[in-house]
């Protein structure tokens, strides 16, 4: 069966507004009781995400770790990676991706969520993997946030 693919748009431009988002649909997801994995192709946007989850808001936690392809597994609810896909986060997993493009193994998920800022860079990088989704006959939809 195909993902439920959403598509977060925030209002405001820029990466801290993006990333924002992102601690709310993941810490949403937590505590619905679903494993998350977060995915990007940018190492470095990983780490400031991780550093953000602490931060986010008050009274906030999101369990989360952060994994390297050394180490592919983690008992945490959220998982961080740009690697392949841990062993440890199951099918009925969301998929948060932060990346440029569709992850791999987007269909191994129950959701994904595509999280999206008002930058033109990162809308257009969003159109085509909207459109990507479309490719494989799936309806993304999309939450103007």
């Amino acid at each position: 069966m195909a993902p439920r693919v959403d598509f977060y748009v925030s209002a405001e431009a820029g990466e801290a507004a993006r990333l924002r988002l992102a601690c709310r649909v993941a810490e949403k997801a937590y505590i619905a009781g679903q494993r998350v994995l977060v995915w990007s192709d940018e190492p470095a946007l990983l780490s400031r995400f991780d550093e953000l989850l602490w931060t986010f808001g008050d009274g906030s936690f999101v369990p989360h770790d952060l994994v390297t392809e050394a180490c592919a597994d983690s008992p945490a609810p959220v998982v961080l990676t740009t690697g392949p896909l841990p062993a440890s986060v199951g099918t009925g997993a969301a998929l948060l991706n932060l990346g440029q493009t569709v992850p791999p193994f987007f269909e191994q998920f129950a959701r994904v969520a595509e999280i999206l800022d008002a930058r033109p860079e990162v809308r257009s990088a969003g159109r085509e993997r909207f459109k990507a989704y479309r490719g494989k006959s799936i309806d993304p939809q999309t939450h103007n946030i």
